[in-house]
């Protein structure tokens, strides 16, 4: 016996749309996600200038404190004092009741070391060494007094170097003391 065509068209037809009704039915299921809105055209945002450095200090007791340590070491001759890795160096010479102050780097121009304490300036003649310059003071030289009792610190100068604003600690008060 053979199917009738009609018959077998109806039961494809059926089952497409059996198959139909269901996909549509687990669509109707699955939420719909809206389109994000458009976003606006984005204008370029500007660079921010760079922030200018501050100005440098007008008075040096408002500069920075040049960063280190001091480190005081007795000795049969004397004593001494290095600061910040012996950038700078107070060293008694006991003898000759003086006390030596160098300055390590390479100067530039004329060889003079500047003390600038709380109680006021003095420009030293100094002495080129290898690897610094150097000048001596009396031990009873007012100047290391004043370097000894210089509210907070004291400044270095020489001309082609960066200036050191070094804390006055007890170090310093100890060298010039074992020299007097």
């Amino acid at each position: 016996m053979k199917a009738n065509p009609r018959l077998r068209s109806t039961s494809v037809s059926l089952r497409l749309l059996s198959v139909l009704t269901g996909a549509l039915a687990l669509a109707g299921c699955i939420p719909q996600v809206a389109a994000p809105p458009p976003q606006p055209a984005q204008r370029p945002t500007p660079t921010p200038a760079p922030t200018p450095l501050p100005p440098p200090a007008s008075d040096w007791r408002d500069a920075p404190a040049t960063p280190g340590d001091w480190q005081y070491a007795p000795g049969s001759t004397g004593s001494f004092a290095s600061f910040a890795g012996a950038q700078f160096i107070l060293r008694c010479e006991r003898q000759q009741q003086k006390v030596s102050l160098t300055r390590a780097g390479v100067a530039a121009g004329p060889v003079s070391m500047a003390i600038r304490t709380t109680e006021g300036e003095r420009t030293l003649v100094a002495n080129p060494l290898q690897g610094g310059v150097s000048t001596s003071l009396a031990a009873r030289d007012p100047l290391l007094d004043d370097i000894a009792f210089s509210r907070g610190r004291f400044a270095v100068q020489v001309p082609g170097m960066a200036a050191l604003y070094i804390p006055s600690w007890t170090e310093v008060s100890r060298v010039i003391e074992d020299c007097r």
